[in-house]
Protein backbone atom coordinates (compact mmCIF):
# COMPACT_ATOMS: atom_id res chain seq x y z
CA UNK A 1 0.00 0.00 0.00
CA UNK A 2 0.98 3.54 -1.13
CA UNK A 3 1.23 6.78 1.04
CA UNK A 4 -2.20 7.29 2.97
CA UNK A 5 -4.92 9.76 1.06
CA UNK A 6 -6.48 12.72 3.29
CA UNK A 7 -8.31 15.04 1.70
CA UNK A 8 -11.21 17.19 3.73
CA UNK A 9 -14.73 17.06 3.30
CA UNK A 10 -15.05 19.25 0.67
CA UNK A 11 -12.03 17.67 -1.64
CA UNK A 12 -14.40 14.11 -1.16
CA UNK A 13 -17.88 15.49 -1.98
CA UNK A 14 -16.58 17.05 -5.08
CA UNK A 15 -15.16 13.42 -6.11
CA UNK A 16 -18.27 11.19 -4.76
CA UNK A 17 -21.89 11.21 -5.51
CA UNK A 18 -23.98 12.25 -2.81
CA UNK A 19 -24.13 8.42 -1.88
CA UNK A 20 -21.06 7.12 -2.27
CA UNK A 21 -19.66 9.80 0.15
CA UNK A 22 -22.69 9.00 2.68
CA UNK A 23 -21.40 5.86 2.74
CA UNK A 24 -17.93 5.66 2.49
CA UNK A 25 -17.19 9.20 4.17
CA UNK A 26 -19.86 9.37 7.26
CA UNK A 27 -20.31 5.64 7.86
CA UNK A 28 -23.62 5.22 6.12
CA UNK A 29 -25.33 2.22 5.14
CA UNK A 30 -26.89 1.38 1.51
CA UNK A 31 -30.54 0.11 2.23
CA UNK A 32 -30.30 -4.08 1.92
CA UNK A 33 -30.58 -5.43 -1.84
CA UNK A 34 -30.67 -1.38 -3.13
CA UNK A 35 -26.43 -1.51 -4.12
CA UNK A 36 -25.68 -2.33 -7.79
CA UNK A 37 -23.01 -4.78 -6.91
CA UNK A 38 -25.22 -6.93 -4.96
CA UNK A 39 -26.08 -9.25 -7.81
CA UNK A 40 -22.80 -8.41 -9.96
CA UNK A 41 -21.26 -11.94 -11.62
CA UNK A 42 -18.51 -10.57 -13.44
CA UNK A 43 -14.99 -11.48 -12.89
CA UNK A 44 -12.49 -8.89 -11.67
CA UNK A 45 -11.46 -6.69 -9.02
CA UNK A 46 -13.29 -4.80 -6.70
CA UNK A 47 -11.70 -1.63 -5.56
CA UNK A 48 -12.23 1.33 -3.00
CA UNK A 49 -14.69 3.72 -4.72
CA UNK A 50 -12.50 6.62 -3.09
CA UNK A 51 -9.00 5.59 -3.48
CA UNK A 52 -8.44 2.92 -6.09
CA UNK A 53 -7.20 0.32 -3.83
CA UNK A 54 -7.36 -3.24 -4.71
CA UNK A 55 -9.83 -5.00 -1.75
CA UNK A 56 -11.41 -8.05 -3.21
CA UNK A 57 -11.16 -10.41 -6.37
CA UNK A 58 -14.51 -11.46 -7.74
CA UNK A 59 -13.42 -15.05 -6.68
CA UNK A 60 -14.32 -14.63 -3.04
CA UNK A 61 -17.45 -13.09 -3.70
CA UNK A 62 -21.03 -14.88 -2.59
CA UNK A 63 -24.52 -14.50 -2.49
CA UNK A 64 -25.09 -14.89 1.25
CA UNK A 65 -28.75 -13.28 1.13
CA UNK A 66 -27.80 -10.33 3.57
CA UNK A 67 -28.42 -7.47 0.74
CA UNK A 68 -24.88 -6.70 0.04
CA UNK A 69 -22.20 -7.45 -1.67
CA UNK A 70 -20.71 -10.64 0.29
CA UNK A 71 -17.01 -11.65 0.41
CA UNK A 72 -15.44 -14.80 1.92
CA UNK A 73 -11.50 -12.66 1.68
CA UNK A 74 -10.07 -10.17 0.78
CA UNK A 75 -7.32 -9.75 -1.43
CA UNK A 76 -4.80 -10.47 1.63
CA UNK A 77 -2.43 -7.15 0.38
CA UNK A 78 -3.38 -5.51 3.98
CA UNK A 79 -5.36 -2.77 2.02
CA UNK A 80 -8.71 -3.80 4.35
CA UNK A 81 -8.37 -2.66 8.05
CA UNK A 82 -10.79 -3.26 11.21
CA UNK A 83 -12.06 -1.06 13.73
CA UNK A 84 -14.58 -1.92 16.28
CA UNK A 85 -18.03 -0.56 16.29
CA UNK A 86 -20.30 -0.61 18.81
CA UNK A 87 -22.78 1.75 17.24
CA UNK A 88 -26.67 0.88 17.22
CA UNK A 89 -26.24 -1.13 20.68
CA UNK A 90 -24.17 -3.63 18.69
CA UNK A 91 -20.62 -4.62 19.12
CA UNK A 92 -19.28 -5.45 15.40
CA UNK A 93 -16.37 -5.36 13.42
CA UNK A 94 -16.25 -2.22 10.91
CA UNK A 95 -13.99 -2.76 7.53
CA UNK A 96 -12.34 0.18 6.36
CA UNK A 97 -9.59 0.93 3.43
CA UNK A 98 -6.62 1.33 5.17
CA UNK A 99 -5.22 3.81 2.35
CA UNK A 100 -7.78 6.36 2.67
CA UNK A 101 -10.05 5.27 5.52
CA UNK A 102 -13.17 4.96 3.67
CA UNK A 103 -15.86 2.99 5.31
CA UNK A 104 -16.94 -0.16 3.07
CA UNK A 105 -19.28 -2.73 5.58
CA UNK A 106 -18.44 -5.24 8.33
CA UNK A 107 -17.21 -8.50 9.07
CA UNK A 108 -18.96 -11.46 10.33
CA UNK A 109 -17.95 -14.49 11.30
CA UNK A 110 -20.81 -16.60 9.44
CA UNK A 111 -19.23 -16.94 5.90
CA UNK A 112 -18.37 -20.34 4.13
CA UNK A 113 -15.22 -22.13 4.11
CA UNK A 114 -12.10 -21.70 3.67
CA UNK A 115 -12.43 -18.34 5.82
CA UNK A 116 -15.70 -18.66 7.45
CA UNK A 117 -15.84 -15.08 7.17
CA UNK A 118 -18.27 -12.67 5.72
CA UNK A 119 -17.13 -9.03 4.62
CA UNK A 120 -20.41 -7.41 3.91
CA UNK A 121 -20.19 -4.54 2.01
CA UNK A 122 -21.55 -1.44 0.46
CA UNK A 123 -22.09 -1.34 -3.26
CA UNK A 124 -21.77 2.88 -2.96
CA UNK A 125 -17.88 1.90 -1.47
CA UNK A 126 -16.76 -0.28 -3.89
CA UNK A 127 -16.09 0.32 -7.80
CA UNK A 128 -15.49 -2.66 -10.27
CA UNK A 129 -12.43 -3.38 -12.65
CA UNK A 130 -12.56 -6.05 -15.13
CA UNK A 131 -10.00 -5.39 -16.70
CA UNK A 132 -7.80 -8.38 -15.06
Amino acid sequence: MSEKIVKSDEEWRAQLTPEQFDVARKHGTERPFSGYLNDHKGDGIYKCVCCGEELFSSGSKYDSGSGWPSFYQTLGNDAVGETQDNSLFMQRTEVHCNKCDAHLGHVFSDGPQPTGLRYCINSASLAFDDSE
